[in-house]
């Protein structure tokens, strides 16, 4: 494989996905760096995060909203999505590796991972419900 060539955009990409907490989607990020650098393209942001994401630098998550959302955090984490406004919410919990082994008794091929999403009502819609 060639070495990747440098770039300011996909660093800027990646700085500010550090930045956030709130797993941004692709257009987030497209109008978070329009400022500092007028002539990005939606493309080329598009192009920057499926790379950063083959990369290993960041984690693309596939939400039952039907949009890619974009977490600088790629350690091993949970998900939760509020069913009322969308908000994605890290998780601080213990991992569940014990979850690979509980699917793979029962079936025959190899399993090397899983993704999960806990959905329901983040805090502020709960409030907002009572």
């Amino acid at each position: 494989m060639a070495a990747l060539k440098h770039s300011k955009q996909r660093d800027a990409i990646l700085a500010f996905l550090m930045t956030r907490k709130d797993h941004p989607t692709a257009d987030v990020v497209y109008s978070g760096l329009r400022e500092e650098y007028p002539n990005i393209s939606l493309g080329t942001v598009y192009r920057n995060l499926t790379l950063l994401t083959d990369l290993g630098q960041i984690q693309r998550l596939r939400l039952s909203d039907g949009v890619d959302h974009f977490d600088a955090d790629t350690s091993q984490h949970y998900h939760f999505l509020c069913t009322k406004c969308g908000c994605v919410i890290d998780l601080e919990m213990e991992t569940i590796d014990r979850i690979n082994q509980l699917a793979g008794a029962g079936f025959d091929g190899q399993i090397a991972g899983n993704v999960t999403y806990f959905y329901g009502l983040c805090p502020a819609c709960k409030k907002e419900n009572k």
